[in-house]
């Protein structure tokens, strides 16, 4: 299932993220209540996703992990800026053409 989950997150961490909470019972021993994955579900999905991976019982983040989670992190600023840049662009143009 480990292998199949970063595939899937890979493109689509949300719908890893979701069909990770329905069909295991990982995120529920990774995160202690709601509040947290679901502001990282709608914010930060790869962040969250990375970390449940990372994430050890005994150890929680710790080593390499740090560095998949980091990673994570900026792939999801640079999906945020990314957006906004696109949607800048487009107004720009939308300008222009009237």
């Amino acid at each position: 299932m480990g292998c199949f989950l970063v595939l899937l997150g890979s493109f689509a961490p949300r719908l890893a993220l979701f069909l990770w909470w329905i069909f295991g019972d990982k995120l529920s021993l990774v995160y202690d209540n709601f509040l947290l994955p679901f502001i990282g579900f709608l914010l930060l999905p790869y962040t969250t996703l990375f970390w449940a991976l990372a994430w050890s019982p005994l150890k929680g983040v710790s080593g390499f992990g740090w560095f998949v989670v980091i990673f994570a992190f900026l792939i999801d600023i640079t999906n945020w800026s990314g957006g906004d840049r696109e949607r800048r662009r487009r107004a720009s143009a939308r300008a222009q053409a009237t």
